[in-house]
């Protein structure tokens, strides 16, 4: 067995309230043990935002910015990864982003390639190929919340080698925690659903959260979910073996028997 241990923390952000959000997500995923611990999108700001001053006020440089300089110390002192939703300030453009930290600092930021709703008024889309990134001895690839949408972005990470995907989330529609078994069943690979809870009321917009943040394992099933409205941490062993054997039964893989060549309307 080729252990690896994750955990989710499902939080309700307080908008605007970045340094206690900090201190309260990082307070969750203290009750947990894990090598990678995964925390929501936009988790240090909240998300309903009603201005472009207010995302400029509030978006971060990821090399100096207090999300950054927060999991970079958790990280260090407790020699574990995290991967956490911000805003991202980028040579004046901005971007819904999740960052890998780990005991060296960080490792990468991916940008959110679908935004949703008014999203698509405050951020750019992502313009950072889909990457995976060795975290200990898994293979780490990230997506954010309304990526599960398209399953396209899954399935270039299993190409790339993840072994799981982590999945930052503020997750509006019931049926996304099920799609992420889904992606998890035809990609055999792990999926961490990090979603928040609550509701949040503002002049940008009342938006209501599903949480049933989950770790789902390499064929489907569910290994631990959350409630919908608990703020907690859980955690979960993964067998990194079952994810890189690719082998559905003895004569076929998942796969070697793709056709690219009549998947070219996918990229038109």
């Amino acid at each position: 067995m080729n252990n690896f241990r994750v955990a989710f923390v499902q939080c309700k952000p307080t908008f605007g309230a970045t340094d206690a959000n900090l201190e309260k997500g990082l307070a969750l995923a203290a009750t947990v043990d894990a090598h990678l611990v995964v925390l929501p999108e936009l988790w240090s700001t909240g998300y309903v935002f009603s201005s472009h001053a207010e995302v400029a006020q509030l978006a971060e440089d990821p090399s100096t910015g207090a999300t950054a300089a927060a999991l970079r110390y958790a990280a260090k002192r407790e020699k574990r990864f995290y991967i956490a939703g911000f805003a991202e300030a980028s040579r004046g453009r901005y971007y819904n982003s999740a960052m890998l930290v780990g005991p060296k600092g960080i490792v990468s930021v991916y940008r959110k390639l679908h935004l949703f709703e008014r999203e698509q008024e405050w951020f750019r889309p992502g313009d950072r190929d889909l990457s995976v990134h060795k975290v200990g001895p898994a293979r780490i690839g990230m997506i954010i919340c309304y990526d599960w949408r398209f399953p396209e972005t899954a399935r270039v990470l299993a190409l790339k080698g993840a072994d799981v995907i982590a999945h930052p989330s503020n997750l509006v529609f019931a049926n996304a925690q099920q799609a992420m078994l889904t992606r998890s069943i035809e990609n055999r690979v792990y999926t961490i659903t990090a979603n928040r809870t609550g509701t949040e009321k503002r002049p940008g917009g009342t938006v209501p959260f599903t949480g049933r943040s989950q770790i789902v394992d390499a064929h489907g099933i569910p290994m631990a979910r959350a409630s919908k409205t608990a703020e907690i941490a859980m955690a979960a062993d993964l067998d990194l073996d079952i994810a890189r054997d690719k082998s559905l039964t003895k004569r076929t893989h998942l796969f070697r028997p793709r056709q690219p060549k009549f998947y070219r309307d996918l990229v038109r």
